[in-house]
């Protein structure tokens, strides 16, 4: 079983559409730069090329001993080994992801709603991503910015670890752990960065 708290620190949610070179290569470098956890989140890649990437993503993480989750896909997170799945609300149920998966399975979820906030919990999630906060690029269906008041309201009513996402950045890293989160979920402040592993040592140092 992972110590999910501090997992939660500096969470890269590894994009192939969002990346600047090789994802598996700017992962390891990520990681070596200080990221604790890590989510493959391939929107347009067929299932047997997700699996083939999950499987090298899943060398690399457990190689340095960091988390693997898998977006929305529980049997190929399963498939392949990896730590957990993360779950929007037009994905499989909380519940059912839970029953598959396990007691140790981590299921992470982006809540829409107050309600789906307060629910999550109940319904056997681990941890929420809550967002966006800034606003962001990387995903076209986040909706509009929270804002960082928004952000820590919905934090105080959430009875789980909170990680925030959207338009994060070294700049305004501390922000979202003040309002508080366990930790910040990047894309584009890694991935798009010149040096992976320099942007990430820079977030992980806040």
């Amino acid at each position: 079983m992972i110590d999910l708290v501090p997992s939660l620190r500096l969470y890269l949610v590894a994009d192939p559409d969002h990346c600047n070179g090789d994802l598996v290569d700017q992962t390891e470098a990520a990681i070596r730069g200080g990221v604790t956890m890590v989510q493959l989140r391939a929107k347009h890649l067929t299932d047997l090329e997700l699996f083939s990437l999950a499987q090298k993503m899943r060398s690399v993480c457990s190689r340095h001993g960091v988390p693997l989750l898998l977006n929305d896909r529980v049997d190929i997170a399963l498939a392949v080994g990896a730590d957990g799945v993360h779950l929007g609300v037009d994905d499989l149920p909380i519940e059912a992801a839970r029953s598959i998966g396990g007691s140790v399975f981590v299921v992470g979820f982006s809540p829409e709603t107050d309600d789906h906030v307060r629910m999550a919990a109940s319904r056997g999630a681990d941890y929420l991503g809550i967002g966006p906060v800034f606003g962001t690029a990387t995903k076209t269906d986040a909706g509009s910015a929270l804002g960082i008041e928004q952000f820590a309201r919905r934090s105080a009513i959430a009875n789980l670890p909170v990680v925030g996402i959207g338009g994060i950045q070294s700049s305004n890293f501390g922000q979202v752990l003040e309002k508080g989160a366990a930790g910040v979920a990047v894309v584009s402040a890694i991935l798009q960065a010149d040096d992976a592993e320099s942007a990430a040592r820079q977030l992980s140092r806040n």
